[in-house]
């Protein structure tokens, strides 16, 4: 009788995932379970009111809300591409996923983080256009520059995700097929397959790595001028003026991307499986439940849209 990787020389025989998820204490399920159908309750409630606070007030339609909207789409999107499935494996006893629905899932989430990456950084451009070159914002952010940026990002996002996801449809899993992990995600299904992951590891460097360091390098840079300009400013309730329209930015970027390149560009283990795990949960879960509160409702412009959005549908 052939062995499974014999069988498997040209096709992939693994047909489903096993997702073990955070936990495998039927206690400790319920109590997850509760704790993140709330938290996406929260992701999709708060993205879903920046949304129409922005859309409702015309105040509200500059180039930075323009960059939050498209922000609010992508964190509901990759929470939603995640959450709902480890919350179905919760409650259920079989915690199985489709070989086509962990690709599925895999695109998605790859493709929101990706594009959330590009805008963080087209965002930290926009902020040094309107503190560095005040005078000439309307012209350098632009309707016509503003949506070729976002357009630039969702498409680069796309992309990179199809290369890798199109990868690793190419991979052979005839072995074990439990993931240690919540969800279908780079690192766990490189350590189950079978084949030569060689090019996959690259790919993540190469590709995945000018996302996101290309992104961060357009950030660094952009504060880098930032702060030389804020440093400038004679009287310091100018300064904390200048630095507080970026304050919010910079505690997101620092979340995405320090859990990002743990997770990504850091040599993986068996025994690093729970460590990505906590740093999946920060930048897949509790990051975009953030999102809202530090860029949006701290923001006074917005609390007021907010207040006459709710008002109006009272």
């Amino acid at each position: 009788m052939e062995s499974p990787c014999q069988i498997l020389q040209n096709v992939t025989t693994v047909t489903e995932f096993i997702l073990l998820g955070l936990s495998s204490d039927p206690e400790t399920q319920l109590i997850l379970f509760g704790v993140f159908l709330l938290i996406y309750l929260v992701v999709l409630m708060g993205n879903v009111l920046i949304l129409l606070t922005i859309s409702l007030d015309n105040k509200l339609h500059s180039p930075m809300y323009f960059f939050l909207a498209n922000l609010s789409v992508v964190d509901i999107g990759y929470t939603t591409a995640i959450v709902p499935k480890m919350l179905m494996n919760y409650l259920s006893q079989e915690k199985s996923i489709s070989l086509s629905g962990c690709l599925s899932q895999l695109f998605f989430f790859i493709s929101f983080a990706g594009i959330e990456c590009l805008l963080l950084g087209v965002m930290a451009y926009d902020r040094y256009v309107a503190i560095c070159h005040p005078l000439h914002y309307s012209v350098f952010m632009s309707c016509k520059v503003c949506a070729s940026l976002a357009a630039t990002a969702w498409i680069l996002g796309l992309a990179n995700s199809g290369v890798h996801t199109g990868l690793m449809s190419r991979l052979s899993f005839c072995q074990d097929n439990v993931i240690h992990h919540f969800f279908c995600d780079v690192p766990p299904l490189l350590q189950l397959s079978c084949s030569n992951t060689q090019i996959n590891q690259i790919v993540v460097f190469a590709v995945g790595g000018n996302v996101v360091i290309g992104s961060f390098v357009l950030t660094l840079v952009s504060y880098v001028y930032i702060v030389a300009s804020i440093l400038r400013i004679r009287t310091k309730d100018g300064r904390l003026k200048a630095f507080s329209t970026c304050a919010s930015h910079l505690t997101v970027v620092n979340i995405f991307y320090v859990t990002a390149i743990f997770t990504y560009f850091l040599p993986s283990s068996p025994s690093s499986s729970k460590k990505n795990q906590a740093l999946s949960v920060m930048y897949g879960i509790i990051a975009p439940m953030f999102n809202p509160i530090v860029y949006s409702l701290r923001n006074k412009d917005v609390l007021n849209a907010l207040q006459k959005v709710i008002g109006k549908v009272r």
